[in-house]
């Protein structure tokens, strides 16, 4: 059995062709939505449930109780305990995957047709009957523990953790969704059972399915297994209030490379003018080596390893962020020169060829996010959660290639403002000191 499952990972990589993907809409009798595309190549599916509000839903002074509960779901529920668990999992031929970030929880599923009805049991009884025993608290707590310890000693988690403070001061987002050391060791039982049933409702539900499996059987299968969740739970934080200022904050760490990270306000994912903001980026950071900052301070300088920039558009707030790693006595001049290329970019825009080059690169690397039955029911999901079109897969790309380079030097002018540029740096920087 395990080395069928295996065989079927491997195989369902390349199906369905991302060109091919044709996505039903779904609602099943008791009035849940989904999307789905069906391939029956296979005797496989994956299914992804998303959950909107991730640990931004944490109730005041418990923070960290909801990545907690997350990594507690798989620890046993109804009558089995952790190890029962996990060996019926593996007894199914199925795997089940849990994350949460600031905006989402995320729930995977994938299985074999042969086996559905079982793990959709499984998982149904995994939503709805958690056990949260004590010990698995305590081992999970100790793992999130050990976690923020570490992140205390890692120069990118401290710039992290100073960017938030400084940018989203008392909003869920100006703290790690891991909580702090003193804020998990304080949470009991009853916090992660509370979380549980403020997060998992159905109100703010998105699902996505991909594989062996009809319209039919999926509005049956989405019946059993989420009906019974509650309607409604903890209401959505209302949007940030950014604190965007221009200037540097030095972080004093002893270490003989200083971490940056650069912030300034960003864009919407439903603003009209995102895909000329996101192939602009591309050209000046989120290129990789063909990036004018990747250009400009690796290769003619010397100056860093790596450098990227990247649009961060959050359900309650947007950001334009990067980061570079440079020596203490090189990191002045790698700010320097990102600096400049930013305001060149806000002034003069890109070139004919750059806009090319980009257009061609984007274009011809989306079909390759289409990997994988999984990857394919996450997009699903991830497009519904940001109230895209059913058909935006194929007019995606169209998007890209409608750029034009008016628009994109409209959009640098309006987005790009290097007087609002904001370098944290974790290090020792020579000829560098906070300036506000």
């Amino acid at each position: 059995m395990k080395a069928l499952i295996a065989t079927l990972f491997t195989v369902v990589l390349a199906l369905p062709a991302w060109a091919e993907v044709e996505i039903q809409d779904v609602t099943s009798p008791k009035g849940i939505k989904a999307w789905l595309v069906e391939e029956h190549s296979i005797p496989f599916t994956a299914l992804e449930l998303r959950f909107r509000g991730g640990t931004s839903l944490d109730a005041p002074g418990k923070r960290g109780a909801i990545n907690l509960m997350t990594g507690l779901i798989e620890e046993g529920a109804g009558d089995l305990d952790a190890r029962a668990y996990a060996r019926k999992l593996e007894s199914l031929a199925a795997s089940f995957g849990y994350d949460v970030g600031d905006d989402t929880l995320s729930i995977s599923a994938r299985f074999l047709t042969e086996n559905r009805d079982e793990v959709i049991d499984l998982l149904r009884t995994t939503l709805l009957e958690p056990r949260f025993d004590q010990d698995a608290v305590d081992r999970v707590r100790a793992q999130v523990i050990s976690s923020l310890k570490s992140n205390a000693k890692d120069p990118n988690s401290i710039a992290s953790k100073s960017v938030r403070e400084m940018i989203y001061g008392d909003h869920p987002y100006a703290t790690d969704g891991q909580g702090t050391i003193e804020s998990v060791s304080a949470l009991t039982r009853d916090d992660i059972v509370d979380a549980h049933a403020g997060v998992l409702v159905r109100d703010q539900l998105y699902v996505g399915a991909v594989g062996d499996i009809t319209a039919e059987e999926l509005g049956a299968l989405l019946d059993e297994l989420l009906a019974d969740l509650p309607e409604t739970g903890r209401a959505i934080p209302s949007k940030a209030d950014l604190n965007l200022t221009g200037g540097v904050t030095v972080v004093d760490f002893d270490t003989p490379q200083s971490q940056v990270l650069f912030s300034q306000g960003g864009i919407d994912r439903d603003d009209e003018d995102f895909f000329a903001a996101y192939v602009m980026n591309h050209i000046l950071g989120g290129g990789s080596f063909e990036s004018r900052l990747m250009e400009e301070v690796r290769v003619k300088r010397g100056l860093t390893y790596g450098v990227y920039s990247y649009l961060l558009p959050k359900d309650l707030a947007s950001l334009y962020m990067g980061s570079v790693a440079s020596g203490n006595d090189r990191v002045a001049e790698a700010i320097e020169v990102i600096q400049e290329e930013w305001a060149k970019v806000a002034s003069n825009g890109v070139t004919a060829e750059e806009l090319k080059d980009a257009q061609t690169y984007l274009t011809g690397a989306y079909p390759l996010r289409f990997d994988g039955n999984g990857q394919i029911a996450g997009i699903m999901v991830g497009m519904q959660m940001q109230d895209l079109p059913i058909d935006y897969i194929a007019t995606r790309n169209d998007k890209v290639n409608a750029v034009t380079l008016e628009d994109i030097k409209r959009v640098a002018g309006e987005l790009l403002n290097p007087d609002q540029l904001h370098f944290t740096v974790v290090g020792k920087p020579v000829g560098l000191e906070t300036t506000n």
